[in-house]
């Protein structure tokens, strides 16, 4: 049977607190449908040292050009089910019908080696994520006008127009809680510029933490 409460958000291992080493950091991206998430996270690993992309699991279908254990690990719902029996998501939701979850292994052994985790997840599991690493940078993306973001979603053609219009809606409601929760806002008006500004703040945090961890030792 699912779990009490799967059908909104849960925290697998809200008991768990974080052991960074120095120079760890779990960073969260956040931001609507088609904002260009995937693209940002991707092109971050590739600048940061010593950087991870978390990779999340999903129970919707695959869809094109997309790959098992590069965009999601897609599984069944008793696939999903298991995962959180045995504790082995951070954290997880459903959004839009389908449930998607944050491997919890990989992030800890990330931060524990001193490297950064890059977590793409929505606006709810980043306030879990937050719950468990309280010094998680928290970072949403915004697309430059909302004419834009529609333009995005349409050219992805991924959804029905139903399903498009759903996503806009959820725009919304998502900008708006993330202004209540998120530390940093940044505009993906160019990847370069957005990916640039992004670089910056993570590597501002882990100068921060260094320096805390070295007034400490």
């Amino acid at each position: 049977m699912w779990s009490e409460g799967l059908s909104m958000s849960g925290t697998a291992a809200s008991s768990v607190r974080s052991r960074q080493a120095p120079g760890g950091l779990v960073v969260v991206i956040s931001g609507p449908s088609g904002v260009g998430k995937s693209t940002i996270c991707r092109e971050l690993v590739k600048r940061l040292d010593n950087a991870y992309l978390s990779v999340s699991v999903t129970t919707r279908q695959k869809g094109a050009g997309e790959v098992d254990g590069r965009d999601y690990w897609f599984v069944s719902r008793d696939e999903f089910q298991r995962r959180i029996d045995k504790g082995l998501l951070l954290e997880y939701a459903e959004v839009f019908g389908n449930f998607y979850g944050t491997p919890k292994d990989k992030v800890d052994e990330t931060i524990t080696a001193g490297r950064v985790a890059v977590l793409e997840i929505d606006v709810q599991g980043g306030r879990q994520i937050k719950a468990i690493y309280p010094d998680a940078v928290m970072i949403f993306i915004l697309a430059p006008t909302h004419k834009e973001l529609e333009g995005r979603l349409h050219g992805r053609g991924r959804e029905d127009e139903e399903a498009a219009r759903h996503r806009l809606e959820q725009a919304g409601t998502e900008t708006a809680a993330a202004w209540q929760h998120y530390e940093h806002m940044v505009i993906n008006a160019d990847i370069k510029e957005a990916v640039d500004e992004i670089v910056r703040i993570i590597e501002s945090a882990r100068t921060r933490r260094k320096a805390i961890g070295d007034k400490r030792d």
